[in-house]
């Protein structure tokens, strides 16, 4: 196999990313990012199919936007968490593979997946209503107590600050390693 025709498309780059590096969190971070990635296709594919279902004989406009939307925000955070995977792989075929590298962006990914999920706990408001029962967060305890304590403090609309501080961690580590 020559570097021209190593792999075509993402399933042929994640796969020749395994093969090609020599670092263990990086093929650790392959298999783990690739599953988050699907997790989060999956979801999203199933969430646009819902409102789809629950909007179909309602006039376009603003729902078309917000299905729009739904593919954006997907995009957003699948995006992150393939490109250290597919960044690897391109590297190896132009023959500059380093494990250094991949190392660096293999940690990038990790912490791009735990910002996905401090992101989350803090878009959680204090308090809402589940089949009208009023739910509250359960408190911030634990080995990672104060990290959470510090989610907990963001405002709920500036979650998205989280996931993106550690996409642009992962292209200034892009940028230093390369």
């Amino acid at each position: 196999m020559t570097n021209d025709d190593a792999y075509d498309g993402l399933f042929g780059a994640v796969s020749y990313a395994f093969r090609a590096t020599d670092s263990r969190l990086c093929r650790w971070y392959i298999v783990l990012g690739s599953l988050v990635a699907a997790l989060i296709a999956f979801v999203f594919a199933l969430a646009v199919v819902s409102l789809v279902s629950g909007t179909v004989r309602t006039a376009g406009g603003m729902l078309t936007s917000s299905r729009a939307f739904y593919v954006v925000v997907a995009l957003f955070l699948v995006g992150p968490l393939l490109a250290p995977i597919l960044l690897v792989a391109r590297t190896h075929r132009r023959g500059e593979g380093d494990a250094r590298y991949d190392r660096a962006l293999s940690g990038t990914g990790f912490l791009f997946v735990l910002s996905i999920y401090f992101g989350l706990v803090a878009s959680m408001p204090s308090t809402f209503q589940l089949n009208g029962e009023t739910i509250s967060r359960p408190p911030a305890d634990g080995l990672l107590g104060p990290v959470v304590e510090s989610c907990y403090a963001l405002p709920e609309p500036a979650w998205p600050i989280v996931p993106t501080t550690a996409a642009a961690i992962m292209v200034v580590v892009h940028r230093l390693y390369r």
